[in-house]
C-alpha cells in the first residue's frame, strides 16, 4: 500500500480522533474509508476517451447540417 501524509485541521483531527474510539479503528482506516466513500459518492471516475463517454450523443441532433461540427460559418452570430 502507498503511504499519504495528509495535514488535516485541529477540529477535524478531533472528529477522526472521535470515530476512531466510537468504531475502535485505526486512523489510516478511518481515512482511507472516508475517502473511498468521498471518490465513490461524488467524483466517479471514469475511463475511456471523449468518445466512449459521449458516444450515446453522436448523432442525437435531427436535421442539422452535415458540417456542423467543422464548418465555422454555422457559428456566425453565435452568442449575440
Amino acid at each position: 500500500m502507498k503511504v499519504l501524509s495528509v495535514k488535516v485541521p485541529e477540529a477535524l483531527d478531533r472528529k477522526i480522533t472521535a470515530v476512531i474510539k466510537r468504531r475502535g479503528m485505526q486512523k489510516s482506516d478511518v481515512v482511507r474509508e472516508a475517502l473511498e466513500r468521498y471518490l465513490d459518492e461524488t467524483h466517479e471516475v471514469r475511463g475511456g476517451s471523449f468518445l466512449d463517454l459521449a458516444g450515446d450523443l453522436v448523432g442525437c441532433v435531427k436535421d442539422a447540417p452535415a458540417d456542423l461540427s467543422s464548418n465555422p460559418k454555422h457559428m456566425d452570430g453565435y452568442g449575440r
